[in-house]
């Protein structure tokens, strides 16, 4: 099942960027890791957020995670409350909703495509076999309208 480690920071004012440069600059992969994601939490604070494909996948990456702490732990302050310069966890999924939301369009995504026409098999009707628009609302079908007599025309 997917295992998950989260670790806050808290980073010396000024150091940001050479702390998100030292994540970035990561190399490779680790076995079984899905994602990385470094969130801004806050003024000098950080998380950082590992996908694993499992649990043993994540345990197996400690000592090189450990290892490239070490390389920026100077750029760290002290947590307090005796957790040193980070605050680990980690765990196993036990319930995932959902999937990544979709990038709109303004964010990069990608452009929808149009919906398919549909296909009728269905064969149109020839001008002359189509019906004829009915009767004109207020006529009875089939009487013709009534014409103008000599008295209408006198009254213009």
């Amino acid at each position: 099942m997917t295992a998950f480690n989260i670790v806050r920071f808290r980073v010396k004012p000024g150091r940001e960027q050479d702390f998100i440069e030292a994540h970035s600059n990561m190399g490779e992969r680790p076995k079984g890791a899905r994602r990385f994601v470094l969130v801004r939490t806050g003024d000098h604070q950080f998380c950082a957020l590992g996908e694993w494909e499992s649990f043993e996948d994540l345990a197996a990456a400690r000592p090189r995670m450990i290892g490239m702490l070490d390389s920026f732990r100077d750029l760290l302050e002290d947590m307090g409350g005796d957790l040193g310069v980070t605050d680990p966890i980690s765990g196993e999924a036990v319930l995932e909703m959902g999937g990544p939301a979709r990038k709109t369009r303004a964010a990069g995504g990608a452009r929808r495509k149009a919906p398919a026409k549909r296909r009728t098999t269905a064969k149109r009707a020839k001008p002359s076999a189509r019906k004829k628009p009915g009767p004109k609302p207020g006529r009875k079908a089939g009487r013709k309208p009534a014409r103008k007599t000599a008295a209408r025309r006198a009254r213009r």
